[in-house]
């Protein structure tokens, strides 16, 4: 009945924390029935740090149900083992082709069900807001927002897939400080 596969890209950090009680774990999602992308930070301070980031994909020859209950599980699961305090989603936005965005307003709709059964507060940003908030500016592109999420984090390597990417874009957003700058590296 599973036909479906998890990844979950683990950062060069150890899972186990010493964690203050000023630290806040913040997880950004980015739904779609398709694949999910995920990413985590967490902010101590003026400081963020990268933590991890995945996706949690479906195949498209199961029941839309059944996709639908995938995710779901595995945020759960997520959830669970991240404890994050805070969610950060995109607005739904749809543009010509509203046909599409009917599956990821579903696959939304799990993600903030599983968030509000979890008590996790969730702030929603549109997407040109957090393209303005990452890169800088509102109209980047894709590969743009990869590029500056990377050097924000200070990983190796962009992060993929792109779903996770714009996840940890996310992430990012709802970690701001006052006056909307991104908080340094740990």
């Amino acid at each position: 009945m599973t036909m479906f596969r998890m990844s979950i890209l683990t950062s060069r950090f150890p899972k186990v924390l010493k964690r203050s009680r000023a630290a806040q774990r913040i997880i950004g999602v980015d739904p779609g029935l398709a694949s999910t992308g995920w990413g985590l930070v967490e902010r101590a301070g003026n400081a963020v740090r990268y933590l991890a980031h995945g996706c949690i994909n479906t195949k498209a020859s199961l029941p839309q149900g059944e996709r639908l209950f995938f995710i779901y599980r595995d945020f759960c699961r997520i959830l669970e083992e991240w404890k994050p305090h805070l969610a950060a989603i995109e607005t739904l936005y749809f543009g010509r082709n509203v046909s599409s965005a009917i599956p990821v307003a579903e696959a939304r709709g799990v993600v903030l069900m599983t968030l509000a059964q979890s008590g996790i507060k969730v702030e929603e940003f549109r997407p040109n807001a957090v393209k303005q908030g990452v890169v800088g500016q509102a109209s980047a592109d894709k590969k743009q927002v990869q590029l500056m999420v990377k050097i924000i984090l200070e990983l190796k390597e962009e992060p993929h897939p792109q779903h996770a990417a714009d996840a940890l874009a996310m992430a990012l957003c709802a970690a701001r400080l006052p006056g909307g700058l991104l908080p340094r590296n740990l």
